[in-house]
Protein backbone atom coordinates (compact mmCIF):
# COMPACT_ATOMS: atom_id res chain seq x y z
CA UNK A 1 0.00 0.00 0.00
CA UNK A 2 1.31 3.45 -0.90
CA UNK A 3 2.45 5.61 1.99
CA UNK A 4 0.30 8.70 2.62
CA UNK A 5 2.01 11.98 1.77
CA UNK A 6 2.06 14.64 4.47
CA UNK A 7 2.94 18.33 4.26
CA UNK A 8 6.58 19.35 3.65
CA UNK A 9 8.81 19.02 6.73
CA UNK A 10 9.13 22.75 7.52
CA UNK A 11 5.46 23.62 7.02
CA UNK A 12 4.47 26.26 9.56
CA UNK A 13 7.98 27.64 10.01
CA UNK A 14 8.07 31.41 9.40
CA UNK A 15 11.32 32.88 8.06
CA UNK A 16 12.43 36.48 7.64
CA UNK A 17 15.28 36.59 5.12
CA UNK A 18 17.07 39.91 4.73
CA UNK A 19 17.88 40.36 1.06
CA UNK A 20 21.44 39.53 0.05
CA UNK A 21 23.31 37.78 -2.72
CA UNK A 22 24.16 34.10 -3.22
CA UNK A 23 24.65 32.28 0.12
CA UNK A 24 21.96 33.95 2.24
CA UNK A 25 19.24 33.58 -0.41
CA UNK A 26 20.40 29.99 -1.00
CA UNK A 27 19.82 29.16 2.66
CA UNK A 28 16.40 30.78 2.41
CA UNK A 29 15.62 28.82 -0.75
CA UNK A 30 16.50 25.55 0.97
CA UNK A 31 14.10 26.46 3.78
CA UNK A 32 11.38 27.44 1.28
CA UNK A 33 11.83 24.25 -0.75
CA UNK A 34 11.28 22.32 2.47
CA UNK A 35 7.96 24.08 3.03
CA UNK A 36 8.87 27.05 5.24
CA UNK A 37 7.10 30.35 4.58
CA UNK A 38 9.99 32.65 3.61
CA UNK A 39 9.45 36.40 3.51
CA UNK A 40 12.36 38.32 2.01
CA UNK A 41 12.99 41.81 3.39
CA UNK A 42 14.02 44.00 0.44
CA UNK A 43 15.07 47.62 0.33
CA UNK A 44 12.25 50.12 -0.08
CA UNK A 45 11.77 51.38 -3.63
CA UNK A 46 11.77 55.15 -3.14
CA UNK A 47 10.47 57.47 -5.82
CA UNK A 48 9.35 54.99 -8.47
CA UNK A 49 8.03 51.60 -9.40
CA UNK A 50 9.35 48.48 -7.80
CA UNK A 51 12.33 46.92 -9.57
CA UNK A 52 13.27 43.23 -9.36
CA UNK A 53 16.14 42.56 -6.97
CA UNK A 54 19.36 40.95 -8.22
CA UNK A 55 18.49 37.56 -6.80
CA UNK A 56 17.38 34.49 -8.73
CA UNK A 57 17.17 32.16 -5.71
CA UNK A 58 13.57 33.14 -5.09
CA UNK A 59 11.36 30.11 -5.59
CA UNK A 60 8.54 29.61 -3.10
CA UNK A 61 9.32 33.02 -1.49
CA UNK A 62 7.50 36.33 -1.05
CA UNK A 63 8.85 39.84 -0.42
CA UNK A 64 8.36 42.95 1.67
CA UNK A 65 10.04 46.23 0.73
CA UNK A 66 11.14 47.97 3.95
CA UNK A 67 13.27 51.03 4.69
CA UNK A 68 15.03 49.78 7.80
CA UNK A 69 16.40 53.27 8.55
CA UNK A 70 12.90 54.61 9.09
CA UNK A 71 11.66 53.98 12.64
CA UNK A 72 8.32 52.60 11.43
CA UNK A 73 10.13 50.32 8.98
CA UNK A 74 12.36 48.80 11.64
CA UNK A 75 9.30 48.66 13.92
CA UNK A 76 7.53 46.50 11.33
CA UNK A 77 10.36 43.95 11.43
CA UNK A 78 10.32 43.93 15.23
CA UNK A 79 6.57 43.36 15.17
CA UNK A 80 6.98 40.41 12.80
CA UNK A 81 9.58 38.90 15.12
CA UNK A 82 7.44 39.49 18.18
CA UNK A 83 4.47 38.01 16.33
CA UNK A 84 6.11 34.62 16.07
CA UNK A 85 8.77 34.51 13.37
CA UNK A 86 10.78 31.33 13.80
CA UNK A 87 13.94 32.15 11.84
CA UNK A 88 15.73 35.32 10.79
CA UNK A 89 18.52 35.16 8.18
CA UNK A 90 21.14 37.92 8.50
CA UNK A 91 23.50 38.08 5.47
CA UNK A 92 25.14 41.41 6.35
CA UNK A 93 28.60 42.26 7.56
CA UNK A 94 28.93 42.26 11.37
CA UNK A 95 27.20 45.15 13.12
CA UNK A 96 24.81 46.25 10.37
CA UNK A 97 21.59 45.05 12.00
CA UNK A 98 22.77 46.02 15.49
CA UNK A 99 23.01 49.65 14.34
CA UNK A 100 19.37 49.46 13.25
CA UNK A 101 18.19 48.06 16.59
CA UNK A 102 17.61 44.67 14.97
CA UNK A 103 20.47 42.71 16.47
CA UNK A 104 20.09 39.40 18.27
CA UNK A 105 19.98 40.95 21.74
CA UNK A 106 16.97 43.10 20.87
CA UNK A 107 15.09 40.52 18.82
CA UNK A 108 15.65 37.52 21.10
CA UNK A 109 14.29 39.66 23.94
CA UNK A 110 11.10 40.13 21.90
CA UNK A 111 10.90 36.47 20.87
CA UNK A 112 13.03 34.01 22.85
CA UNK A 113 12.09 31.21 20.41
CA UNK A 114 13.69 33.00 17.44
CA UNK A 115 16.55 31.31 15.60
CA UNK A 116 18.77 34.24 14.63
CA UNK A 117 20.92 32.89 11.78
CA UNK A 118 23.98 34.92 10.77
CA UNK A 119 26.28 34.33 7.83
CA UNK A 120 29.62 35.99 7.17
CA UNK A 121 32.46 35.35 4.76
CA UNK A 122 35.46 35.67 7.05
CA UNK A 123 35.29 34.62 10.69
CA UNK A 124 33.73 37.18 13.02
CA UNK A 125 36.69 36.83 15.38
CA UNK A 126 39.48 36.41 12.82
CA UNK A 127 42.17 38.69 11.39
CA UNK A 128 40.12 39.36 8.22
CA UNK A 129 36.82 40.21 9.97
CA UNK A 130 36.80 43.87 8.85
CA UNK A 131 37.69 43.16 5.21
CA UNK A 132 35.46 42.74 2.18
CA UNK A 133 35.75 39.48 0.29
CA UNK A 134 34.20 37.02 -2.11
CA UNK A 135 34.04 33.23 -2.46
CA UNK A 136 37.60 33.00 -3.82
CA UNK A 137 38.98 34.92 -0.83
CA UNK A 138 37.13 32.86 1.77
CA UNK A 139 38.21 29.69 0.01
CA UNK A 140 41.79 30.97 -0.07
CA UNK A 141 42.17 31.67 3.66
CA UNK A 142 40.32 28.44 4.57
CA UNK A 143 43.17 26.44 3.05
CA UNK A 144 40.86 24.60 0.65
CA UNK A 145 41.87 26.62 -2.40
CA UNK A 146 45.47 25.48 -2.03
CA UNK A 147 44.30 21.96 -2.88
CA UNK A 148 42.42 22.84 -6.09
CA UNK A 149 43.92 23.03 -9.57
CA UNK A 150 46.42 21.37 -11.87
CA UNK A 151 50.02 20.85 -10.86
CA UNK A 152 51.45 23.31 -13.38
CA UNK A 153 48.72 25.94 -12.91
CA UNK A 154 47.67 28.37 -10.20
CA UNK A 155 45.12 27.31 -7.57
CA UNK A 156 41.72 27.45 -9.24
CA UNK A 157 38.29 27.79 -7.55
CA UNK A 158 35.27 25.74 -8.73
CA UNK A 159 33.21 28.84 -9.61
CA UNK A 160 31.64 30.02 -6.35
CA UNK A 161 30.21 26.67 -5.34
CA UNK A 162 32.43 25.68 -2.45
CA UNK A 163 32.51 28.73 -0.17
CA UNK A 164 29.35 30.66 -1.08
CA UNK A 165 26.90 27.81 -1.47
CA UNK A 166 28.27 24.65 0.16
CA UNK A 167 30.32 26.26 2.93
CA UNK A 168 27.96 29.22 3.32
CA UNK A 169 24.29 28.81 2.46
CA UNK A 170 24.00 25.04 2.87
CA UNK A 171 26.00 25.10 6.11
CA UNK A 172 23.81 27.88 7.50
CA UNK A 173 20.73 25.83 6.56
CA UNK A 174 22.16 22.92 8.53
CA UNK A 175 22.76 25.18 11.52
CA UNK A 176 19.19 26.47 11.36
CA UNK A 177 17.82 22.93 11.36
CA UNK A 178 20.02 22.02 14.35
CA UNK A 179 18.78 25.09 16.25
CA UNK A 180 15.14 24.27 15.45
CA UNK A 181 15.73 20.73 16.68
CA UNK A 182 17.35 22.00 19.89
CA UNK A 183 14.39 24.37 20.39
CA UNK A 184 12.05 21.38 20.59
CA UNK A 185 13.80 20.33 23.80
CA UNK A 186 14.59 23.74 25.34
CA UNK A 187 11.74 25.87 24.04
CA UNK A 188 14.27 28.58 23.23
CA UNK A 189 15.89 29.81 20.06
CA UNK A 190 19.51 30.93 19.74
CA UNK A 191 22.03 32.68 17.56
CA UNK A 192 23.45 30.54 14.74
CA UNK A 193 26.73 31.80 13.32
CA UNK A 194 28.18 30.41 10.10
CA UNK A 195 31.17 31.65 8.16
CA UNK A 196 32.17 30.61 4.67
CA UNK A 197 35.77 30.16 5.82
CA UNK A 198 34.78 27.63 8.47
CA UNK A 199 32.22 25.96 6.21
CA UNK A 200 34.69 25.49 3.37
CA UNK A 201 37.36 24.27 5.79
CA UNK A 202 34.94 21.73 7.27
CA UNK A 203 34.01 20.45 3.82
CA UNK A 204 37.71 19.95 3.15
CA UNK A 205 38.14 17.69 6.19
CA UNK A 206 38.94 14.57 4.17
CA UNK A 207 41.53 16.08 1.77
CA UNK A 208 43.06 17.95 4.72
CA UNK A 209 43.54 14.65 6.52
CA UNK A 210 44.94 13.07 3.35
CA UNK A 211 47.77 15.61 3.40
CA UNK A 212 49.30 13.56 6.22
CA UNK A 213 49.10 10.33 4.22
CA UNK A 214 50.52 8.95 1.01
CA UNK A 215 47.23 9.60 -0.77
CA UNK A 216 47.47 13.38 -0.56
CA UNK A 217 51.03 14.40 0.26
CA UNK A 218 52.46 14.78 -3.26
CA UNK A 219 51.40 18.41 -3.79
CA UNK A 220 48.49 20.00 -5.63
CA UNK A 221 47.45 18.21 -8.80
CA UNK A 222 49.73 15.20 -8.25
CA UNK A 223 47.58 12.94 -6.09
CA UNK A 224 44.99 10.23 -6.57
CA UNK A 225 41.86 12.41 -6.44
CA UNK A 226 42.97 15.86 -7.58
CA UNK A 227 43.80 15.32 -11.25
CA UNK A 228 47.21 13.76 -10.79
CA UNK A 229 46.05 10.20 -11.35
CA UNK A 230 45.19 9.37 -14.99
CA UNK A 231 42.37 6.98 -14.10
CA UNK A 232 40.61 9.68 -12.06
CA UNK A 233 40.31 12.46 -14.63
CA UNK A 234 38.44 13.66 -17.73
CA UNK A 235 39.32 13.07 -21.38
CA UNK A 236 38.41 14.79 -24.64
CA UNK A 237 36.57 12.75 -27.24
CA UNK A 238 36.65 12.95 -31.03
CA UNK A 239 33.74 15.43 -31.15
CA UNK A 240 35.23 17.83 -28.58
CA UNK A 241 33.20 16.54 -25.68
CA UNK A 242 34.44 14.76 -22.57
CA UNK A 243 34.27 11.51 -20.63
CA UNK A 244 34.92 11.24 -16.90
CA UNK A 245 36.96 8.36 -15.48
CA UNK A 246 37.00 7.26 -11.84
CA UNK A 247 38.22 3.65 -12.07
CA UNK A 248 40.01 3.46 -8.72
CA UNK A 249 39.31 -0.10 -7.57
CA UNK A 250 41.03 -2.98 -9.43
CA UNK A 251 37.83 -4.51 -10.79
CA UNK A 252 36.67 -1.12 -12.10
CA UNK A 253 40.07 -0.42 -13.65
CA UNK A 254 39.99 -3.81 -15.36
CA UNK A 255 36.56 -2.99 -16.82
CA UNK A 256 37.92 0.34 -18.06
CA UNK A 257 40.89 -1.28 -19.75
CA UNK A 258 38.62 -3.85 -21.39
CA UNK A 259 36.28 -1.18 -22.73
CA UNK A 260 39.18 0.84 -24.11
CA UNK A 261 40.80 -2.18 -25.72
CA UNK A 262 43.83 -1.93 -23.44
CA UNK A 263 43.43 -5.16 -21.44
CA UNK A 264 46.49 -7.38 -21.24
CA UNK A 265 49.05 -4.59 -21.72
CA UNK A 266 50.20 -4.62 -18.11
CA UNK A 267 48.56 -1.40 -16.94
CA UNK A 268 46.64 -3.30 -14.27
CA UNK A 269 49.90 -4.10 -12.46
CA UNK A 270 51.57 -0.73 -13.04
CA UNK A 271 48.73 1.64 -12.28
CA UNK A 272 49.74 2.27 -8.63
CA UNK A 273 53.19 3.59 -9.63
CA UNK A 274 53.03 7.41 -10.02
CA UNK A 275 56.07 7.15 -12.25
CA UNK A 276 53.89 5.36 -14.81
CA UNK A 277 51.06 7.88 -14.67
CA UNK A 278 52.31 10.25 -17.41
CA UNK A 279 52.64 7.38 -19.90
CA UNK A 280 49.21 5.99 -19.00
CA UNK A 281 47.67 9.45 -19.35
CA UNK A 282 49.06 9.79 -22.88
CA UNK A 283 47.61 6.42 -23.80
CA UNK A 284 44.19 7.32 -22.42
CA UNK A 285 44.18 10.68 -24.17
CA UNK A 286 45.00 9.00 -27.49
CA UNK A 287 42.39 6.26 -27.14
CA UNK A 288 39.52 8.51 -26.00
CA UNK A 289 40.18 10.88 -28.90
CA UNK A 290 39.45 8.10 -31.42
CA UNK A 291 35.69 8.05 -30.82
CA UNK A 292 32.87 10.47 -30.10
CA UNK A 293 31.36 10.79 -26.68
CA UNK A 294 28.18 8.98 -27.73
CA UNK A 295 30.29 6.11 -29.08
CA UNK A 296 32.09 5.81 -25.75
CA UNK A 297 28.75 5.97 -23.94
CA UNK A 298 27.63 2.98 -25.99
CA UNK A 299 30.73 1.14 -24.78
CA UNK A 300 30.53 1.99 -21.08
CA UNK A 301 26.84 2.45 -20.27
CA UNK A 302 25.74 -0.36 -17.96
CA UNK A 303 29.31 -1.35 -17.02
CA UNK A 304 31.32 -0.96 -13.81
CA UNK A 305 34.18 0.90 -15.50
CA UNK A 306 33.30 4.14 -13.68
CA UNK A 307 33.33 5.94 -17.00
CA UNK A 308 30.50 8.38 -17.68
CA UNK A 309 29.88 11.36 -19.98
CA UNK A 310 30.47 14.95 -18.87
CA UNK A 311 27.04 16.49 -19.46
CA UNK A 312 26.28 20.18 -19.75
CA UNK A 313 23.10 21.87 -18.62
CA UNK A 314 21.94 22.72 -22.14
CA UNK A 315 21.61 19.04 -23.01
CA UNK A 316 20.23 18.12 -19.61
CA UNK A 317 17.51 20.71 -20.10
CA UNK A 318 16.49 19.46 -23.53
CA UNK A 319 17.12 15.70 -23.41
CA UNK A 320 14.44 13.92 -21.33
CA UNK A 321 16.49 10.70 -21.37
CA UNK A 322 19.13 12.37 -19.17
CA UNK A 323 18.93 12.81 -15.40
CA UNK A 324 18.51 16.55 -15.73
CA UNK A 325 15.16 17.34 -14.12
CA UNK A 326 15.62 19.43 -10.98
CA UNK A 327 14.45 17.55 -7.90
CA UNK A 328 14.56 18.25 -4.17
CA UNK A 329 17.99 17.75 -2.62
CA UNK A 330 16.71 14.71 -0.74
CA UNK A 331 13.65 12.47 -1.06
CA UNK A 332 11.55 12.32 2.12
CA UNK A 333 9.10 9.47 1.73
CA UNK A 334 6.48 10.65 4.21
CA UNK A 335 6.84 14.46 4.05
CA UNK A 336 8.34 15.36 0.66
CA UNK A 337 9.77 18.79 -0.06
CA UNK A 338 8.21 21.03 -2.70
CA UNK A 339 8.64 20.34 -6.40
CA UNK A 340 10.89 22.41 -8.62
CA UNK A 341 10.10 20.97 -12.05
CA UNK A 342 6.53 21.65 -13.19
CA UNK A 343 4.52 18.45 -13.01
CA UNK A 344 0.89 19.13 -13.91
CA UNK A 345 -1.88 17.15 -12.34
CA UNK A 346 -0.12 13.77 -12.14
CA UNK A 347 3.31 14.31 -10.57
CA UNK A 348 4.02 10.65 -9.86
CA UNK A 349 6.36 9.84 -6.95
CA UNK A 350 6.04 12.93 -4.73
CA UNK A 351 9.03 12.00 -2.56
CA UNK A 352 11.36 11.70 -5.53
CA UNK A 353 10.08 14.60 -7.60
CA UNK A 354 8.69 16.81 -4.84
CA UNK A 355 5.08 17.72 -4.18
CA UNK A 356 3.14 20.58 -5.73
CA UNK A 357 3.18 21.93 -9.24
CA UNK A 358 6.79 23.20 -9.33
CA UNK A 359 7.96 26.60 -10.45
CA UNK A 360 8.39 28.41 -13.77
CA UNK A 361 11.78 27.71 -15.28
CA UNK A 362 12.02 24.19 -13.84
CA UNK A 363 15.23 25.05 -11.98
CA UNK A 364 17.00 26.23 -15.15
CA UNK A 365 15.68 29.80 -15.15
CA UNK A 366 15.53 31.96 -12.05
CA UNK A 367 12.48 34.13 -11.48
CA UNK A 368 13.14 37.64 -10.22
CA UNK A 369 11.09 38.58 -7.16
CA UNK A 370 9.91 42.19 -7.20
CA UNK A 371 10.19 43.91 -3.79
CA UNK A 372 6.79 43.67 -2.14
CA UNK A 373 5.60 40.78 -4.32
CA UNK A 374 3.37 38.45 -2.31
CA UNK A 375 4.14 40.23 0.94
CA UNK A 376 0.61 41.30 1.77
CA UNK A 377 -0.64 37.73 1.41
CA UNK A 378 2.07 36.46 3.78
CA UNK A 379 1.28 39.11 6.40
CA UNK A 380 -2.34 38.00 6.28
CA UNK A 381 -1.37 34.34 6.61
CA UNK A 382 1.12 34.85 9.43
CA UNK A 383 -0.70 37.36 11.60
CA UNK A 384 -4.02 38.20 9.98
CA UNK A 385 -2.76 41.69 9.20
CA UNK A 386 -4.42 43.95 6.64
CA UNK A 387 -3.19 47.09 4.94
CA UNK A 388 -4.38 50.25 6.64
CA UNK A 389 -4.82 48.55 9.97
CA UNK A 390 -1.60 46.93 11.21
CA UNK A 391 0.62 48.22 8.39
CA UNK A 392 0.78 50.75 5.57
CA UNK A 393 2.90 51.32 2.49
CA UNK A 394 4.70 54.66 2.49
CA UNK A 395 7.27 55.94 -0.03
CA UNK A 396 7.87 52.52 -1.52
CA UNK A 397 8.21 50.67 1.79
CA UNK A 398 6.05 48.77 4.24
CA UNK A 399 5.78 50.39 7.69
CA UNK A 400 4.07 49.60 10.97
CA UNK A 401 0.79 51.49 11.09
CA UNK A 402 0.66 51.95 14.87
CA UNK A 403 3.17 53.28 17.35
CA UNK A 404 5.75 50.75 18.53
CA UNK A 405 4.52 51.11 22.13
CA UNK A 406 5.33 47.58 23.33
CA UNK A 407 8.25 46.72 21.06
Amino acid sequence: MAMATGPPPLTGIKVLEFAGLAPGPFAGMLLADAGASVLRIDRAQHGGGARPAQDLLTRHKASLAVDLKRPRGAALVRALVAGGADVLVDPFRPGVLEKLGLGPRELLALNPRLVYARLTGFRRDGRYKDMAGHDINYLAVSGALSLLGREADTPHPPMNLLADFAGGGATLFQGILLALLARQASGRGQVVEASMVDGASYLATFPRLLLKTGLGARGRGRNLLDGGCPYYDTYATKDGRYMSVGALEPQFFAALMAGLGLAGQGWEARRHDPGEWPALRRVLEHVFARRTRSEWEAVFDGTDACCAPVLDYAELETDPAREGDQRPAVALRRTPCLAVKRQGDAPGDAATHGQGRGVPGDGYEGAALTPGQGGEEVLAQWLGWTKGNEYDVSDGGFVLAKAESKL
